[in-house]
């Protein structure tokens, strides 16, 4: 860079400094859970639930000593929906909610199931058919729970969770994490309920996740990491190093072409 005055070389190194300086991010917009010693004294979240929606797909077996007797009560093919199609379905074959949040049971018949917890759709299930066999047992799963995940996660994806629960950080492990351009301290959370929807924002740097209301996922929740300023205004501008690097040598050929 010989051929440039000083005084040039100085304003490039300026620019060139502060175009690095602002690409780099602190601390506090990147690490978890930084004041992780309020846990100590922090009420658990573990006995979360999620309660039984419309249009869930429900998987209901009922066992006894004696298979026979409940056979009655299993589900068969004249009673069975699905839940996808192609090989997906013979894994989402269950009891379908439908709009009056109601399934069709064997037997039993109609049964309104929204807004009940599987602990208390077992409980009442297996009332009702000890009636007809004593030593039934009755073992209820959601089998369509998932979550969708968009935005500045490790990617956009579809999240099939087997357990019925999943928290925000167990959710942004199974996609690879945050990026480092998306914003940890304000993630939303979209959820619908009986048919409103509502909104959350999560801090996933502040151990104050742990309690917050939308740090347990539901199905079907939207989970959306925007992207940082700095993202924002490099789309379409700046959207690499090599994109940076470009930029340098245009600047430099510039300033060559002035100073001739």
């Amino acid at each position: 860079m010989r051929f440039l005055p000083h005084f040039m070389k100085n304003k490039f190194f300026l620019l060139f400094s502060l175009a690095l300086l602002a690409s780099c991010s602190s601390r506090k917009q990147i690490v978890y859970f930084q004041d992780a010693e309020k846990l100590d004294n922090m009420k658990s979240l573990m006995k979360f639930e999620p309660v039984i929606e419309v249009n869930d797909i429900l998987s209901i077996k009922v066992s006894s000593l004696n298979d026979e007797v409940v056979e009655p009560f299993r589900m068969n093919s004249g009673n069975q929906q699905s839940g996808g199609g192609g090989s997906q379905s013979q894994a989402m074959q269950g009891y379908l909610v439908d709009i009056d949040g109601d399934i069709q049971f064997p037997v039993l018949g109609k049964i309104p199931v929204a807004n009940k917890s599987r602990s208390e759709l077992e409980a009442f299930l297996t009332k009702e058919i000890k009636a007809y066999v004593t030593d039934a047992v009755v073992a209820v799963r959601i089998i369509n729970f998932r979550v969708i995940v968009l935005g500045e996660a490790g990617s956009e994806t579809v999240v099939e969770v087997e357990n019925e629960r999943m928290s925000i950080p167990e959710l942004f492990a199974s996609v690879g994490g945050i990026s480092y351009n998306g914003k940890r301290k304000n993630i939303l959370v979209i959820r619908e309920t009986d048919g409103v929807r509502s909104v959350g924002r999560v801090d996933i740097t502040s151990a104050d996740v742990f309690s917050n209301p939308y740090y347990y996922l539901r199905q079907n929740d939207i989970v959306y990491v925007e992207p940082t300023y700095r993202q924002v205004k490099s789309a379409g501008f700046i959207t690499s190093y090599t994109g940076l690097i470009s930029l340098g040598t245009t600047i430099i050929g510039l300033m060559f072409l002035f100073s001739r």
